[in-house]
Parts: structure tokens; C-alpha cells; sequence
């Protein structure tokens, strides 16, 4: 056991340094479905939805069975992702309002994301698909360290592409009509003929694949945040992938798995796209969800409890797998706790790249621990809080304490006795409840109220319908 940590301490420390040289910098990718359920993947379990490619990602690297992301609902947890940072740090606390003329609403410009600190070390970053981190041009992807955007900018989408005909979010005159804006590359609107397909999941893939290929010819390292919107609604699907289903009836569940199954197609083509220009060993896949399953997609994040919102399980835990060939071990099955906050962490460690140490990343690197070169539990807590509900949640190991809006009670789970959390077993253990209790509420005093008008809730839609 000792000479196999030891060889595995030799391949880690190998790979590292020559990950820290420039002419052979890993590439990165992490690719994100929208609204995805826990149980929606083969290797978590699915019957009736088949995920070869998302499952090969497992299979050839970590699945992740314990991951998680640092908020319920999409745009927060982006934030959250995408600066290594707890949103709540810097306000993000919801959704915030689709208003291009807003210069608040959206990703804080003192917050850095990836994309800004991989180009200290002369990566080529894209975002491809959804953003949702802000609509005025300040937050605009190419304003925020990214070098290529192809996709959309609000937070949800008809996949139809004959159905986008708005031409930009500054003609949407009603709520929810940015669903059919026209794609952007970079700053252009696109035209019907502009598109190479007539369904949204399959023309991010084929942007995705473009973007892969033109790097790995020029030979240059980068960073793709391939950001599907699916499965989130509309429930929309083309007989492609609807024909794959026969044996579903639920009309909305067969429909969900076509959706699925488009991003899985998609997933594949990235994979042979790395391995057909001979990177593939030399790149870190991540893949994940931005929250749980939601309640009108006919997702299932079967065991566990709760849907997207919530801060039970169903909420937070998401389809969570790496992939880095030659270096996490195939078929690794890691039960320890993940956060999505640790992918930002672990890129930054790997490349030894230098943060603001007034702004310190809240995840951790977890290759380590993957590869087996650290033991134990990446992270003593993990926090969450839903600033509009007030509502927590802490998990600390095995045990969880939770209140899911402000007129609940307190609710205490074992974890790994109870994962369902189906038998809130507060007053159990009082001085482990209390000890939680307290390190959410030392966690709670360095975060940050709302800072600008939310989606749900902002007067701007309704004074400006027609």
C-alpha cells in the first residue's frame, strides 16, 4: 500500500510540475447541463434514460457520489462556480433581473472568474451556452476574461432555432420573451442561416466542437465552460431524440430524456473531438449540474429529498463526475464531500496560480484526494444560505443541520444513515447541532445581503410590458 501511494505521489508530482510549464499546460473543460436530476445519469443509477458518454467521464476518472453546488438555483450557483467563491460573499443571492440596462444586476466586477485568472497564464477561455450572470454589457463574457462567447445571455431558452426571433434582450418588451432572443457570437447577433442545426443543445455541441478544435490545432491551452440550458424548460425536443424513447409514456419524461440525450450525444463529440486531435490525456473534464432536478421538467433525483430551490438534498447534491486520463485512477468512487467551489480551486492549484488573498477561494483542490496522493475529507463544512428565505444548511462529515425558509424549524440528518432525509432527528445530538449551528452562523457574518433587483420580484418587467 505505502510503494502505491508513493508511485501515486511520484505521477501526481510529474504531472503537476509539467502542468506548470508552459508548453504543456492541461487543457479544461467543464461542461454544465441546467436543472439536471441527481439520478439522471447511468452512473447514479438511471434505467431509463442510457448515458454512455456522461458515464464514460465516471468511468475513466471519479465518480463523484457526495457533489454538490454552493446554491439551489442556476444563476447563484454559477456565480458561485465560476468565481470559486461563495456567492453570497458578494450578494449574488438569487437570480437576478433580466435588464440589459442595469449596470448592478449581475456578477460583481471586483468578484475574478476562472476565465480572468487562467489568462495570467496564457490560456484561451470560451463559454458556450448559457450565462446568466448579468445582461448589461459590463458583465458581458468577453468583459469578464473570456475570449469567445456563443450562446445566450439570460437564463433560459426555446430550443427551436426557427423560434428565435427577437433580435436583442433590448427589444424583449415582456417577461419571459428572452427565451426567444437570437444567439450571440461574441457581440454579433446571429441570423437563422448563421445556425448549422435547428435545435439549441446540438448547435452549443457544435460550437463547442469548433472552439476545441481551432485550440488544439494552433496547440494553444484553454478553458471551455460548455454550458448546456437543457433540461431545464421549455420541455422541447426533436423527433431525433424523441424516437430513441418508445418505451417512455410520460409524455413530459420522454421528452426530459430526449433532452438528455441530445447533451449526451454532445458530451460524446467533445470526447472524440480531444481524442481525435490527440489531447485527451492532457485534459481535465468536469461535469455537473447547476442545481437539482426541478419540479416541472419531470427530472429525478431519486433518493434524495427535495427539488431545485431547496436546500435538502435534492437542491444541492448533482450528477458530479472528473475526468483527467492518466492520472485519476478509472473507476475511482469518491464519497467524500465535493463542491463545485473546489474546480475553480483545483485549476488555480494545479497551474500554481496566484489569487487575491483579500478574495481566498472557498474550495480546495480535490485532485489530491482523487488520485489518492491525500486522504481524508476535502472540506470540515459546507455552507449554504438562501438569503430571500432564510434559509441554511451545513453540512459537517455525515451530518447535516438545515432550515428550509424562516418559518421552519431547525432539521438534523445523518447523512449516510438517512440520505433521503426522512427522519429529522433534531434534539439528537445537541452539542453537534450547536456546534454546526455556530460555525453557519461564523460562516454567515462575512456574507453579503442582496445587491441588485432579482428576477422574481423586479418591478422594471412590469412597468415596461406591453
Amino acid at each position: 500500500m505505502k510503494s502505491k501511494i508513493f508511485l501515486t505521489f511520484v505521477l501526481f508530482s510529474g504531472l503537476l510540475l509539467s502542468a506548470q510549464q508552459n508548453n504543456n499546460k492541461p487543457n479544461l473543460i467543464v461542461i454544465m447541463t441546467d436543472d439536471m436530476g441527481y439520478a439522471d445519469v447511468g452512473y447514479n443509477g438511471c434505467k431509463d434514460i442510457p448515458t454512455p458518454n456522461i458515464d464514460s467521464i465516471a468511468y475513466n476518472g471519479a465518480h463523484i457520489v457526495n457533489g454538490y453546488v454552493s446554491f439551489p438555483v442556476c444563476g447563484p450557483s454559477r456565480a458561485g462556480f465560476i468565481t470559486g467563491r461563495y456567492q453570497d460573499r458578494f450578494g449574488f443571492t438569487t437570480n437576478p433581473t433580466i435588464d440589459p440596462a442595469n449596470n448592478i444586476a449581475g456578477l460583481s466586477l471586483d468578484e475574478k472568474t476562472i476565465a480572468e485568472v487562467l489568462r495570467t497564464k496564457g490560456y484561451k477561455s470560451a463559454v458556450v451556452g448559457k450565462w446568466h450572470l448579468g445582461t448589461h454589457p459590463n458583465f458581458h463574457p468577453l468583459n469578464r476574461g473570456f475570449d469567445y462567447f456563443y450562446g445566450f445571455l439570460s437564463g433560459g431558452h426555446n430550443y427551436f432555432m426557427n423560434q428565435l426571433t427577437i433580435e436583442n434582450l433590448e427589444n424583449v418588451k415582456s417577461k419571459w420573451a428572452w427565451y426567444r432572443t437570437k444567439l450571440k457570437e461574441n457581440h454579433k447577433t446571429l441570423e437563422f442561416e448563421d445556425y448549422k442545426t435547428d435545435y439549441l443543445t446540438d448547435e452549443l455541441s457544435e460550437a463547442a466542437l469548433r472552439f476545441i478544435d481551432k485550440q488544439a490545432k494552433s496547440d494553444q491551452a484553454f478553458f471551455l465552460f460548455l454550458a448546456y440550458n437543457a433540461p431545464h424548460t421549455p420541455m422541447h425536443a426533436t423527433e431525433k431524440y424523441l424516437s430513441r424513447f418508445p418505451e417512455i409514456q410520460d409524455t413530459k419524461r420522454k421528452t426530459y430524456a430526449a433532452m438528455v440525450s441530445a447533451v449526451d450525444d454532445g458530451v460524446g463529440n467533445v470526447l472524440r473531438v480531444l481524442k481525435d486531435n490527440g489531447i485527451e490525456e492532457n485534459t481535465l473534464i468536469v461535469f455537473l449540474s447547476d442545481n437539482g432536478g426541478a419540479h416541472n421538467n419531470a427530472s429525478s433525483n431519486a433518493p434524495l429529498s427535495g427539488l431545485k430551490g431547496d436546500v435538502y438534498e435534492g437542491g444541492l447534491r448533482v450528477p458530479f463526475a472528473i475526468q483527467w486520463k492518466g492520472l485519476i485512477p478509472a473507476n475511482t468512487k469518491y464519497e467524500e464531500s465535493v463542491s463545485s467551489l473546489d474546480i475553480m480551486a483545483s485549476m488555480v492549484d494545479i497551474l500554481d496560480i496566484k489569487t487575491n488573498p483579500k478574495k481566498p477561494l472557498d474550495g480546495v483542490n480535490i485532485i489530491p484526494y482523487l488520485t489518492g496522493q491525500k486522504q481524508g475529507a476535502p472540506h470540515d463544512y459546507l455552507f449554504w444560505r438562501k438569503w430571500e428565505q432564510n434559509a441554511m444548511a451545513v453540512i459537517h462529515g455525515e451530518h447535516k443541520l438545515l432550515k428550509s425558509n424562516k418559518r421552519s424549524e431547525s432539521e438534523f440528518y445523518n447523512l449516510k444513515l438517512d440520505v433521503s432525509e426522512s427522519k429529522n432527528t433534531k434534539g439528537s445530538n445537541v452539542v453537534l447541532e450547536k456546534q454546526l449551528q455556530n460555525a453557519w452562523d461564523h460562516w454567515n457574518k462575512k456574507n453579503k445581503d442582496r445587491i441588485f433587483p432579482t428576477l422574481g420580484e423586479d418591478e422594471w418587467w412590469t412597468k415596461n410590458e406591453n
